[in-house]
């Protein structure tokens, strides 16, 4: 297992302070990062705790998971590695793509 976790369901007031200290009960936090909106400069509801063992990351889950903070009951797994996403897909665009059948 990880020492990265995945946290979801954060209020959109949620502080990276604020997660830290949660996140303290169940051991050492190395690291709280917050994803952001860059439209609205606001916390999206989700980011990612890492932990200073594999142990503390586990304790974490078992005891946080479903856990209140600031009112909300937050989802804590253990952080899968990021996808490549692919860029091509749906919708219409002055480049093509999507399936119109127009012929």
């Amino acid at each position: 297992m990880g020492r990265k976790l995945y946290v979801g369901n954060l209020s959109y007031e949620s502080t990276e302070e604020q997660v830290k200290e949660f996140f303290s009960k169940a051991g050492t936090v190395d690291t709280v990062n917050l994803i952001m909106d860059r439209e609205q400069n606001r916390p999206k509801g989700f980011g990612f705790v890492e932990m200073a063992t594999d142990e503390e990351a586990k304790k974490a889950i078992e005891q946080l998971n479903e856990q209140e903070l600031d009112g909300r009951k937050l989802v804590v797994n253990e952080a899968k590695p990021m996808q490549k996403r692919n860029r091509e897909g749906g919708g219409y665009s002055v480049f093509g793509g999507g399936n119109r059948n127009r012929y």
